[in-house]
Parts: C-alpha cells; structure tokens; sequence
C-alpha cells in the first residue's frame, strides 16, 4: 500500500493538480469542477476521484461521446 493520502485538502488539490490559489480552488470545488466528499463538517478532495477525472478528460473528446 503507498503511503499517498486517499484524500487531501480542497487549497492542496487545487494547487498541485491546477495551480490555483485558494480561492480559487474552493471556487472550482463549489462549480463541481473538484470532486468532494464531506467528512462531518470537513470537505476533502478524493485523489482517486479527481484523478480518475483528470484520466478521462485527458481522452479524446474530453471523454464524451460523440
């Protein structure tokens, strides 16, 4: 097993995946455009999610059936 997080933070995922500021990466969590699971009160992005995401947009045609 890796010793990667399963989850991280909404500001750390946008800025390692997108290089987005903080705000703007609650801004993309809250358009859909970050994935997230709610923890109680806590927000967290899913790396599996959002790197199955990132595998399917990069998929000719975005990852859309055309």
């Amino acid at each position: 097993m890796s010793d990667e997080p399963l989850t991280m933070t909404i500001p750390l995922a946008g800025k390692r995946y997108f290089n987005l500021s903080r705000n703007g990466s609650y801004d993309a969590a809250k358009r859909g455009e970050i994935p997230t699971i709610r923890i109680g009160r806590l927000l967290r992005v899913p790396v599996r999610a959002l790197e199955r995401m990132l595998d399917k947009a990069s998929e000719p045609h975005g990852g859309r059936d055309v």
